[in-house]
């Protein structure tokens, strides 16, 4: 009894969820593909919507010029190598064309991947990987173990214990269903994408067919006439070539022998059109977080002007998913660059939150039971020698 007691007490006390056992028995150690179609998703929404390239564009270009400080602790650290990293993340793409990438990612996926490449002991290159051609590999304990990268039948694997870091970032949206992939906005927003590609696609069809209703001849001949093969044949080669068509919009149509047009289809003004396309392209901009001012969608002005529209948006869209793959690249790089290291984003520098920032610093200023240094903390400075007094 006093030798199994002094074993139990030997064994290392290991930290872990007592529910991912679970998770790693509903994988089975198997990789999983990311359970939906990124290229038709993208295709649909990305390449063939305007909307939702529009909300991608905008997000990921502010998303991208935010300014990245690097923070040990309290103390801001210029030319710190973190920063070097972010700013040259490696030899094609500097600091924004990557952070853009990823955003777009995310967006358009639900998940985005970065790649460290490591020299030795450091990190010295970051890149972006397309999220259709990566997998999971769960391990026993149901977080990822490894990383499948795969193109064109050939397979890369990226183990998540290798050193100095692991060499895969995963970042992904919350997904109410899944474990280990995140939910897409563009997912969210399919319905409308395709309803408002349906719209797009109705209205160029009506164009092509000389912006007329379709609809039908009638055939008013004598009592049980029928027209002939070679009579309707021709018939219908005569509309296809002389009425269809923007070139043959207005052109009158020749009727003889009886015929008669009915127009079937309803009006634009019937189907509400209009209201319905503009209807989708609103739901499209919700489910991104783009007021709908700021892409010229009538109907919505929520907001008292464009400028306002545009802070809520930096404030509400930008900043925090910013904020959040900042958090998430320090607490991966932590192991080489220390525990303490944080990117903070530099709001002084962007012009949409300038009347924010004048605020605050007139509310601080202001305040006469507030120290120097407690001041400087609360405008996002480090604090200085003497400054622990009233001020």
């Amino acid at each position: 009894m006093l030798d199994r007691l002094k074993a139990f007490l030997a064994t290392p006390e290991v930290k872990a969820s007592r529910t991912a056992k679970l998770l790693a028995f509903e994988s089975g150690g198997v990789a999983r593909w990311t359970p939906r179609d990124y290229a038709r998703l993208s295709r649909e929404g990305y390449v063939s919507n305007a909307v939702v390239h529009r909300c991608v564009r905008l997000i990921a270009e502010n998303a991208a010029a935010c300014t990245f400080l690097v923070f040990d602790g309290a103390q801001e650290k210029e030319a710190h190598p973190l920063a070097q990293l972010i700013a040259r993340p490696n030899p094609r793409q500097d600091g924004a064309a990557l952070f853009e990438t990823l955003v777009a990612h995310l967006l358009l996926a639900g998940n985005a991947y970065v790649e460290a490449v490591a020299l030795g002991d450091a990190v010295h290159e970051l890149y972006a990987l397309r999220p259709d051609r990566m997998k999971v590999v769960p391990g026993p304990d149901g977080w990822a173990a490894a990383y499948d990268y795969v193109v064109g039948g050939r397979s890369v694997r990226f183990d998540q214990h290798a050193t100095p870091v692991p060499p895969i970032l995963h970042l992904t949206f919350f997904h109410p269903l899944d474990d280990h992939y995140g939910l897409a906005p563009l997912e969210a927003a399919a319905v409308a994408v395709d309803t408002h590609n349906a719209a797009a696609r109705w209205n160029k069809a009506l164009l092509d067919n000389s912006a007329r209703p379709s609809g039908a001849l009638m055939y008013a001949g004598p009592e049980g006439a029928v027209l002939s093969d070679e009579q309707f044949g021709r018939l219908k080669r005569e509309l296809e070539t002389t009425y269809e068509g923007a070139a043959n919009a207005g052109r009158p149509l020749l009727l003889e022998g009886g015929l008669d047009w009915r127009p079937m289809a309803l009006s634009p003004k019937d189907m509400d059109f209009l209201e319905a396309k503009h209807a989708s392209a609103r739901e499209i901009a919700l489910a991104f977080g783009v007021p709908p001012m700021l892409l010229g969608i009538p109907g919505d002005n929520t907001f008292a002007n464009y400028q306002e529209a545009n802070r809520s948006f930096v404030r509400q869209t930008v900043l925090p998913l910013a904020t959040r793959i900042g958090n998430a690249l320090a607490q991966w790089l932590a192991p080489q660059f220390g525990d303490g290291v944080r990117l903070v984003i530099d709001t002084d520098r962007i012009d949409a939150l300038a009347s924010d920032r004048v605020a605050l610093w007139e509310r601080v200023s202001a305040a006469p039971f507030l120290t120097l240094n407690e001041k400087r903390e609360a405008v996002g400075y480090a604090p200085l020698d003497g400054g622990d007094r009233l001020g």
